[in-house]
């Protein structure tokens, strides 16, 4: 099983989670299941507008590289700019698990660094994938997210509107 993560808080956020949906089809990532989208409080120092975020299980025929390559392309045409470190962003998408994988390199570190403590990926994952367990930490997401802190959990609201 092979999961990412999308958000974006700036412009038309929806419509970027969308549009970053048809472009990676279009690349060759199979969307098997996507969550509902969720407004989240923005993770980091900076101050900035909320968060959409959601999480899809997807099938990538290709190597993790080859997902993570397909993956920055699809954020640089969307117009992400990596200045400021959990700044604002049109899109931001994340490899947050690729099978039984678990690596930590330069580029890429998978099961993707800090999930453990984040709510606006654990509520979303554990909406399609809730006994999923993740290589690396042997617990499954519903595990994780019920271990969260209730004000982060407080911080993740379903949106109204969904993903086409």
């Amino acid at each position: 099983m092979q999961f990412i993560g999308l958000g974006s808080n700036k412009g038309d956020r929806l419509k970027f989670l969308e549009t970053a949906i048809q472009v990676l089809t279009k690349s060759g990532v199979e969307f098997r299941s996507v969550s509902e989208v969720y407004q989240t409080v923005p993770f980091g120092p900076i101050e900035q507008d909320s968060f959409l975020n959601a999480v899809a299980e997807i099938r990538f025929w290709g190597t993790v590289e080859e997902l993570l390559n397909c993956i920055l392309q699809v954020e640089q045409q969307l117009g992400r700019e990596r200045v400021i470190r959990w700044g604002p962003r049109t899109i931001d998408i994340d490899i947050l698990a690729f099978g039984e994988l678990v690596l930590q390199d330069e580029k890429l570190t998978i099961p993707h660094p800090g999930i453990t403590e984040r709510a606006f990926v654990l509520v979303p994952w554990a909406e399609i994938a809730p006994n999923y367990i993740i290589p690396g930490i042997a617990k499954t997401v519903q595990e994780l997210k019920d271990a969260l802190p209730e004000g982060e959990l407080a911080n993740v609201v379903r949106f109204d509107n969904h993903l086409d």
